[in-house]
């Protein structure tokens, strides 16, 4: 062994391999290394450029991490403002100032309602357009107790929709950039501020009850834009009963009369909306989460998200201030005005939930009913496909959900026929019959035997009950293919629809 490693060592092929190899990972370093100090000249040069604040002796200050300026670190009017919620929450302010500040509130919700909302603790995830507008309002409304969870930080392409944020914030968190500005003007409202960002993994940590109390959450509100952290918050709310409300998409929306709130069932017209709603169908959600959504549909000369233009490129890097240095983005188009109506909406909606007054939102469509006759349809029909295989088979289990059952009727499908475009007394059926038995068995011989059907999401269409028993008897019983039943362009729509539900296979788990 010794002599094997002394030859392997001394062969010049070897030594060229790692003499690249680290050469390599020096290069590496050098130019991870420059692009961090790019980043940090970039953001100093902008920072440079702001005019510096005057203390009360004229003398200017530095601008420092707070988004603040002066010699101490805190300009004087947050050095105050720091004061004096420090006071108001450790109960030293007038409660007849409160009151006079929340005094329409009061009239509105009643003094009973008032003091639930006082009472509350809120929890908003995501605080750039839409949760910004929205911690506001709760601030201004008497909500006391508000976590506030975001890993990001103010950037300059955040000051179009942002409430509170100014120049001087860009590239302060932008948790600490809301705590900054609404400690002005309640003082008394205590924040948890969490930057750090939003998984499955530490759900439970994030949205644990409030640390003096143990309050648990009166309401969570989602303001995330990315999928993956979006479905992780509803599910983990859905599965612990946890009060949530999910706001949209708001980029390319330009018309707030189209903005409403309704069931997670019923969302739809932005990509944002339909994607949640899939995965959270595919999870076993159907219904039961409200939503904030528009139902605006894109049209000529409407804003679309489209690839970044190559003379866009051109000018440099576009995520010079974002979170992740160097990171290569699109655009979102974005109208400032949306993502406030989208935030103000879910806040109103905590605010009346909280309070206990008077409202309600689009109902669902109410379709559990349908989809578990869809559900017997599929057993029953997979019972008979197995039994022209091995015709003595009982107890036959199906591995679809009723959130399979609702992903694959209403988003694959459209709540239509693929065959007749037909919207009732739907079925889902296996487009083709399987060559083998489409069972499989488990634990077989023992007394824990389990029969199983092989079905999978990519197997079954959508028809009327007609055009399936139909399907059935010519291709399942008479051995017909589809290519003798169907037309060129039938079959190609189905393959589509087919091969787009066996991309969702990863999502059920």
């Amino acid at each position: 062994m010794p002599s094997f490693l002394t030859d392997t060592i001394s062969n010049p092929r070897i030594q060229l391999l790692a003499t690249a190899a680290a050469s390599g990972a020096a290069v590496a370093g050098l130019i991870f290394g420059y692009q961090a100090l790019e980043r940090e000249e970039r953001l100093s040069e902008l920072k440079s450029s702001i005019p510096s604040f005057s203390n009360d002796n004229g003398r200017s200050g530095r601008l420092n991490s707070f988004g603040a300026s002066s010699e101490s670190g805190l300009d004087p009017e947050d050095a105050r403002n720091i004061a004096l919620a420090r006071r108001a929450q450790a109960g030293d302010f007038d409660e007849e100032l409160i009151l006079e500040q929340l005094a329409r509130n009061q009239v509105f919700l009643t003094p009973e309602g008032l003091q639930k909302l006082r009472d509350s603790f809120v929890i908003v995830v995501g605080c750039g357009g839409v949760g910004s507008h929205c911690t506001a309002a709760l601030a201004r409304s008497g909500v006391s107790k508000i976590r506030l969870i975001d890993f990001d930080q103010v950037t300059l392409s955040s000051l179009n929709r942002h409430a509170v944020a100014t120049l001087a914030d860009v590239g302060t968190p932008k948790v600490q950039c809301l705590y900054r500005r609404l400690i002005a003007i309640a003082p008394w409202i205590k924040f948890d501020l969490r930057q750090e960002k939003f998984d499955q993994n530490v759900a439970e940590a994030m949205l644990a009850p409030w640390a003096e109390g143990g309050r648990k959450p009166d309401f969570i509100i989602d303001a995330i834009d990315n999928i993956d952290t979006k479905v992780a918050l509803l599910k983990h709310c859905y599965d612990n009963k946890l009060p949530v409300i999910s706001c949209m998409g708001a980029g390319c929306k330009g018309d707030p009369t189209k903005i409403v709130i309704g069931d997670i069932g019923i969302s739809k017209d932005d990509g944002l909306s339909r994607a949640t709603r899939r995965r959270l169908k595919l999870l076993g959600i159907t219904s039961g989460i409200p939503v904030v959504y528009s139902t605006e549909q894109s049209g000529e000369g409407k804003a679309e998200l489209l690839p970044l233009p190559e003379e866009e490129f051109q000018k440099g890097s576009v995520g010079d201030l974002g979170v992740m240095a160097n990171f290569r983005v699109r655009i979102l188009p974005v109208l400032g005005t949306m993502p406030a109506i989208f935030g103000l909406t879910a806040a109103n909606h905590v605010i009346l939930r909280i309070t206990g007054y008077p409202i309600s939102y689009v109902p669902g469509k109410a379709r559990e009913k349908m989809y578990e006759g869809i559900l017997t349809y599929v057993q029953g029909s997979e019972d008979k496909l197995a039994r022209l295989f091995v015709p003595d088979t009982t107890g036959l289990k199906t591995p679809l959900t009723l959130g399979d059952v609702a992903f694959l009727t209403e988003e694959l499908y459209g709540g239509r026929s693929i065959l007749s475009g037909i919207p009732t007394r739907l079925v889902l059926i296996r487009w083709k019959k399987p060559e083998t038995s489409s069972m499989t068995v488990i634990n077989e011989g023992s007394k824990d035997e389990q029969k199983c059907s092989t079905i999978r999401l990519g197997d079954l269409v959508c028809m009327t009950k007609e055009e399936a028993t139909r399907h059935e008897k010519e291709v399942f019983k008479a051995g017909k293919s589809v290519e003798e039943l169907y037309d060129a362009e039938t079959i190609q729509r189905v393959e589509e629809r087919m091969k787009e539900a066996e991309k969702y296979e990863w999502f059920r788990r």
